[in-house]
């Protein structure tokens, strides 16, 4: 999307939502998945992709309830703080789970860490992200990522000039 006239909306999506236990990195299916789909993309891509080896993998409530503090005060922080999160989980191999690694990152995109705790805690947007996750659900999201590009619905990775072409016909 680099250099196109677009914007990014990040919205909260759980494949396996708390209480569902989440995988191991260790497990066949993550070990499959990352070997022969993720890295080849990513290399492909040149992106960089680490294995997060947090074991079992962190749910993501709480990140993505930062999320929702974060587009409330300043939606174009907010895109920072996304992209910082998923940075710390797939290439620095932090816990997204733990709520004092989530404000580190909300404080470096420049949100009020006192505030975004405070919000954490409380809960404040639980039922928000809950209400994403069913309306993902009502619209048949069913894997990450997903991409709405106009019409089209892109699931799952693609390679860089499938996103192209969508944003191509949608003149972006």
């Amino acid at each position: 999307m680099e250099g196109r006239d677009v914007e990014l909306e990040w919205l909260p999506f759980e494949l396996r939502p708390y209480p569902h236990e989440t995988l191991s990195p260790h497990s066949d299916y993550i070990q499959k998945a990352w070997h022969n789909n993720v890295l080849p993309l990513a290399e492909r891509l040149n992106v960089t992709m680490k294995l997060n080896m947090t074991d079992p993998q962190p749910h993501t409530h709480l990140a993505h309830e930062g999320l929702l503090f974060a587009k409330e005060r300043d939606n174009g922080k907010a895109n920072d703080y996304a992209d910082r999160v998923f940075r710390a989980f797939y290439e620095g191999g932090e816990d997204i789970g733990d709520s004092e690694v989530l404000r580190k990152h909300a404080e470096a995109a420049g949100f009020d860490g006192e505030d975004f705790s405070k919000a954490l805690a409380e809960r404040t947007y639980s039922q928000a992200r809950q209400a994403s996750i069913r309306r993902a659900h009502q619209e048949g999201i069913q894997a990450v990522p997903t991409f709405i590009i106009g019409e089209k619905r892109m699931t799952g990775l693609q390679p860089e000039e499938a996103y192209a072409e969508a944003l191509d016909e949608e003149g972006a």
